[in-house]
C-alpha cells in the first residue's frame, strides 16, 4: 500500500436493505435493516505509475480490522481519456485457482441484487465543487477568484468535468449551481456573484449582518465574522452533504486565511474527518497569489509603533503568520488527498491541478460485518488477488470512523462514552462552542488561567426524552502541556430546570461556563468537552495557548491578557460553576465590588451597553508602587473613532504586585460596526509601555 494520499478516497453510505422471507403459516417475516455499505475508492497503477483498468470484484481482497469482507461490487471510473500509455488488463490474464477466488459477483456480470449507489449520471465524471468563501475573501481577491474560475471554464474544463458552485456568505452555505457541464450556466453564476459584489461595494460598503438570532445569543453574522471555526463548520456541512454520492469529489476552496493557532483545532480535525468520510478531497487555493509585502505593512493599515519596528519583530511575525496560514492549507489538502496551491497568480491552475489529480479509479463496495456503533476507527486493507499483486500499486484510504449511537447506551456506556470522547481523534462538534483563555500572574512562578466557555442556549430547547423538564450538561476541561502530559483538569455538571418560561429564556441566551486553574509558564493545549445527558449531543473545543514568563520581560511593561465584557453580575446569578485550583487566599481577579466580570468570548458587543475592560500590569521589580496610566482607543477603517480619557492607577496588590486596570466605555459612544480595540498602558517612572490590540464588533 502506497502512502500517496493524493490518489486515495473513500465514503461511508448508509442504505436500507429490507429482506422479506417467504412467510410460512405461523412464521413471522425476517428483516435486515440499516445495512452499512462502505465504498472505497481504489487507484491501481503499474510500476510506472500508469493506471490499470479492466479489473473485476474477483481481483480485489479486502479486510476490515483484519476480518475478510465480501466485496459486493467493483466498478472502474474512466474519464474522457486515460493518460497516454495506460495499461489495460485483458481477459487473457492467467486464471487463479478457484480456492483463492472470493464468492462474489464480478463487475460486468449480473449485479441486480447489489445495485451501485448514487446517481448514474455521475458515473465516469470528475465531480468538482468550487467553494467560494465570500465572507473571508477580501475585495480584490474576490475578483481575482472570479477571473480564475472564468479562465478555467474557458480553457481547462474537459468533457469529463461536472462542476458545482457553492458559496459561503452571511453565515450560510448556498448551492448556486448543481453539478453541470454547461459552461454558459456556470459562467452566468460567476457573473451574477460578481455583479452582486459590485452593487454591494457601490452601495457604500456599509456594515451589514444577518439580523437573525445566532446560536451564541448574538446574531449569526457577527459571531461568524470572528470565529474561524464557524467557517470550518460550514465547510464540514458542505462536504457532509456530498457524502450521498459514492464517487470521488474534488472541492476547490477559495477563501481567506485560516489560522489554526487561534481557533478550535477540534473543528479543523472534524472537518478533515468529515471530508474523508464523504470521499471529498480538499484543494485550497491561496487567492492572494504571489505577493510582495512591505516589512512594516502596506498603506491599508496605520504605521506601527514601538521598538518592534526597528528590531524586525513585526516583519518576522508577518512572515510567521503567513507560513502558519499556508501550513493549514497544506494540512487540509494532505490529510484529505488533495492538492494545495500557493504563490501562483494564475488561480485557474489550482482548479486544473485539482482536477488532473483525479485519474481513473475503482469504486469497491462492501457491507461491513462490524455493526457496532461505537465511533471507533476501523482499519481497511485492500490488496489484489494472485499474480496481480506483484506488478501493481494499490492506493486507497486506510480506514474510517464508525457511527455513534446514544439511545441504547446504559449508564456505564455513557460514562465510558464521555471518557473516550476526550481521546477521540475524530472530535464530535455537534454543539457549537467558543472558548476564551486568559492569564493573570499570581506569583513569580504561577499564573491563574480563567477559562470561559460559551454555548448556544438553543441546545436546551431540544426535545427531552419522556418530556423531562430537567437538562444536565456534562462539562470537562483538560489542560495538557506541549508533551501531552495532563497538567490540570476539572469536571462539572450544569443543571437547568426547563419550565415553559425558562425554555423560552434559554433559547435567547447563551450558556456560559467557567473553570480556572493555576499553571506555570509554558505552551499548553486546552480541550473542553460538553455533553447533553438527555440527547447525547456533544461539543469539543481544542485550542493551543501560551502562558509567557513575564519575569523575563525587561523591555516592555508586563501585563496580563485583556478581558472585554458588557456583564458584571453577582456570583449567585451566574449560570455556571467555577473550579479555582489556586490558594484560597488569592482572590479571583475577575471579582470586584461583589460583582463578577463575565468575559465576552465572541467579542461582540451591543452599542446600547457599556463596555468594561480589565487587565493587570505588574511591577514585581519595584519596592513601592509606581503609578501607571491607561486608556483605550478604537480604530475603524484606519481612523481613530473613539479614545477614552486616561485613567491613573496607583494601587496594587502587595502580594502579587499587580495593578488592576479597569476602563469603561459608556453606552452609545461607538456606532455599530467592526473596530480595532487598542489598550495602551504607560509606566512613566519605569519608562516602559505596553500595548494590546484585537478586533471587536459593535451591534445595535
Amino acid at each position: 500500500m502506497t502512502s500517496r494520499l493524493v490518489t486515495i478516497a473513500f465514503i461511508v453510505a448508509v442504505t436500507q436493505a429490507w429482506t422479506f422471507a417467504r412467510q410460512q403459516p405461523g412464521q413471522s417475516p425476517a428483516f435486515r435493516a440499516s445495512t452499512l455499505l462502505i465504498v472505497q475508492n481504489v487507484v491501481v497503477t503499474d510500476k510506472q505509475g500508469k493506471p490499470i483498468g479492466g479489473l473485476t470484484a474477483r481481483d480485489f481482497l479486502l479486510t476490515e480490522d483484519g476480518v475478510p469482507q465480501t466485496i459486493a461490487f467493483a466498478e472502474y471510473q474512466q474519464f474522457d481519456a486515460p493518460p497516454l500509455g495506460a495499461t489495460e488488463i485483458t481477459p487473457s490474464v492467467p486464471a487463479r485457482p478457484a480456492s483463492t477466488l472470493p464468492s462474489v459477483t464480478a463487475v460486468g456480470e449480473s449485479l441486480n441484487a447489489v445495485p451501485l449507489p448514487g446517481d448514474s449520471r455521475y458515473r465516469g465524471k470528475r465531480l468538482i465543487v468550487l467553494y467560494l468563501d465570500l465572507q473571508a475573501l477580501s475585495f480584490f481577491n474576490e475578483y481575482r477568484v472570479y477571473a480564475g474560475v472564468r479562465k478555467y471554464l474557458d480553457t481547462d474544463m474537459t468533457a469529463a468535468d461536472l462542476v458545482s458552485v457553492v458559496v459561503y456568505q452571511n453565515g450560510r452555505v448556498r448551492v448556486k449551481q448543481d453539478f453541470t457541464d454547461d459552461r454558459d450556466a456556470l459562467g452566468a453564476v460567476i457573473d451574477t456573484l460578481e455583479q452582486e459584489s459590485i452593487e454591494a461595494e457601490q452601495g457604500g460598503g456599509g456594515f451589514d449582518y444577518d439580523p437573525g438570532g445566532g446560536a451564541f445569543g448574538e446574531d449569526a453574522g457577527t459571531f461568524n465574522m470572528f470565529a474561524m471555526d464557524r467557517r470550518l463548520a460550514a465547510l464540514q456541512t458542505t462536504v457532509s452533504n456530498l457524502g450521498a454520492l459514492p464517487e470521488r469529489k474534488t472541492l476547490v476552496y477559495f477563501g481567506g486565511a485560516i489560522d489554526a493557532g487561534v481557533e478550535n483545532l477540534a473543528q479543523l480535525r472534524a472537518t478533515v474527518n468529515a471530508a474523508v468520510r464523504a470521499n471529498v478531497t480538499l484543494n485550497p487555493v491561496d487567492p492572494a497569489g504571489l505577493t510582495a509585502s512591505a516589512p512594516l505593512g502596506n498603506a491599508t493599515r496605520p504605521s506601527p509603533g514601538g521598538t518592534a519596528m526597528f528590531s524586525g519583530q513585526i516583519a518576522q511575525r508577518a512572515v510567521t503568520r503567513q507560513q502558519s496560514q499556508q501550513d493549514v492549507y497544506y494540512s487540509l489538502a494532505k490529510d484529505t488527498g488533495g492538492v494545495a496551491t500557493f504563490n501562483n497568480n494564475d488561480l485557474s491552475m489550482g482548479i486544473a491541478q485539482a482536477a488532473q489529480a483525479v485519474t481513473g479509479y475503482y469504486m469497491v463496495g462492501y457491507y461491513t460485518t462490524n455493526s457496532a456503533k461505537d465511533g471507533k476507527y476501523r482499519r481497511v486493507k485492500v490488496t489484489l488477488n494472485g499474480t496481480l499483486a506483484a506488478g501493481a500499486d494499490v492506493s486507497y484510504r486506510p480506514g474510517y470512523y464508525g457511527a455513534k449511537e446514544w439511545a441504547k447506551f446504559n449508564s456505564y456506556d455513557k460514562e465510558r462514552h464521555l471518557e473516550e470522547a476526550l481521546r477521540l481523534e475524530d472530535p464530535v462538534t455537534e454543539i457549537p462552542m467558543a472558548v476564551e483563555v486568559n492569564y493573570f500572574q499570581i506569583s513569580s512562578v504561577e499564573y491563574f488561567i480563567p477559562i470561559s466557555v460559551r454555548m448556544p442556549g438553543g441546545e436546551l430547547t431540544r426535545p427531552r426524552p419522556g418530556g423531562d423538564t430537567k437538562a444536565v450538561i456534562d462539562m470537562i476541561a483538560e489542560v495538557k502541556d506541549e508533551y501531552g502530559v495532563t497538567m490540570r483538569n476539572s469536571r462539572d455538571k450544569l443543571e437547568f430546570s426547563l419550565d415553559a418560561a425558562a425554555t423560552a429564556e434559554a433559547a435567547r441566551r447563551p450558556i456560559q461556563y467557567e473553570a480556572g486553574f493555576s499553571v506555570l509558564p509554558g505552551n499548553y493545549v486546552i480541550k473542553v468537552l460538553a455533553r447533553d445527558q438527555a440527547t447525547g449531543r456533544m461539543g469539543t473545543f481544542i485550542r493551543k495557548f501560551v502562558v509567557p514568563n513575564l519575569e523575563r520581560e525587561k523591555v516592555r511593561l508586563p501585563i496580563s491578557t485583556v478581558v472585554l465584557s458588557t456583564q458584571r453580575v453577582p456570583p449567585a446569578e451566574t449560570l455556571y460553576s467555577v473550579r479555582q485550583k489556586i490558594d484560597a487566599t488569592v482572590a479571583n481577579p475577575l471579582m470586584h465590588d461583589g460583582l463578577k466580570l463575565i468575559p465576552s468570548v465572541t467579542r461582540t458587543f451591543s452599542a446600547g451597553q457599556p463596555l468594561y475592560i480589565f487587565l493587570q500590569a505588574y511591577q514585581r521589580d519595584a519596592e513601592a508602587v509606581r503609578p501607571v496610566v491607561a486608556f483605550v482607543t478604537f480604530y475603524r477603517d484606519g481612523a481613530k473613532a473613539y479614545e477614552s480619557e486616561a485613567a491613573a492607577v496607583d494601587a496594587w496588590d502587595p502580594k502579587t504586585k499587580a495593578l488592576p486596570i479597569r476602563l469603561r466605555v459608556p453606552a452609545g459612544q461607538l456606532e455599530p460596526g467592526p473596530y480595532d480595540c487598542q489598550v495602551t498602558v504607560l509606566d512613566p517612572a519605569g519608562d516602559r509601555t505596553a500595548f494590546w490590540r484585537a478586533p471587536i464588533l459593535v451591534v445595535r
